[in-house]
């Protein structure tokens, strides 16, 4: 069994077999997931997991260059909005909603948590590290 890092297995082959500005995305339990992209639902509960939770141990195994929100989370969920800038330091980037969903359909998965707020998703754009 793992010592550290992320137990979910799904999560921690995803998170080995990324290269450099491959993307995921963590989605609150409402994003549609487009057909195609790997679903790993570990959602149990509205709330549970949480996106905040969820984020924060996906970023100790990850490193990524950038990450990109929908805008709207700025006036929709402010809380949560503060809560993940203060765990990124790279780059954000903001696209309306509607373009967010869009670019969904790249990503190499797509982690579907309990969180039932309103914007709680980001996509991750790996990084390298050297």
């Amino acid at each position: 069994m793992k010592k550290q890092g992320i137990l979910n297995s799904h999560i921690s082959k995803v998170l080995s077999e990324l290269g450099h500005t491959d993307t995921i995305v963590i989605a609150d339990c409402g994003l549609p997931i487009p057909q195609g992209v790997k679903r790993i639902d570990i959602a149990l509960k509205p709330g549970m997991p949480g996106f905040l939770n969820t984020l924060e141990t996906v970023l100790e195994d990850m490193k990524i260059e950038k990450a990109t929100l929908a805008r709207e989370i700025q006036v929709h969920n402010p809380s949560l909005h503060q809560d993940i800038q203060s765990l990124i330091d790279q780059e954000t980037e903001y696209v309306p909603h509607e373009q967010f969903k869009q670019l969904t359909r790249e990503a190499k998965a797509i982690i579907r948590t309990g969180e039932a707020t309103p914007y709680a998703n980001i996509i991750l754009h790996a990084g390298v590290i050297f």
